[in-house]
């Protein structure tokens, strides 16, 4: 059974995803995977910033944000037999550029923080 949905065109929006990627029987290093994924996420376009558990992305769609995540497991799932994945994301209509605001706004509350 398939279902299709149409989402309204023209809706100015932010996907904020948080996700790591990675394979799960490379052994205890996986850097040489993970720094392929953030370079072709560097190379997207698309607002980042890298963490040490993850890599958030701010998109302008839904499926913009999912491409990322499929593009990121496909350069992986040649040469891996398992690869673990977690996302979450923060959906919101009518913003861009929460990323950053998201972070000024408890700064504005609190001063400084680490970043």
């Amino acid at each position: 059974m398939s279902t299709t949905f149409k989402l309204k065109k023209n809706i100015t929006m932010s996907v904020l995803v948080n996700f790591a990627i990675f394979p799960t029987d490379k052994g205890s290093s996986v850097s040489k995977y993970v720094s392929n994924v953030v370079k072709m996420i560097k190379d997207s376009g698309v607002d980042y910033k890298l963490t040490s558990m993850a890599t958030i992305i701010e998109t302008e769609t839904m499926a913009q944000a999912l491409e990322i995540i499929q593009k990121a497991y496909v350069m992986l799932e040649p040469d891996c037999e398992r690869v673990y994945c977690v996302a979450t994301f923060d959906i919101k209509k009518g913003d861009k550029g929460r990323m950053s605001q998201k972070i000024k706004s408890i700064v504005n509350q609190i001063g400084e923080v680490s970043k």
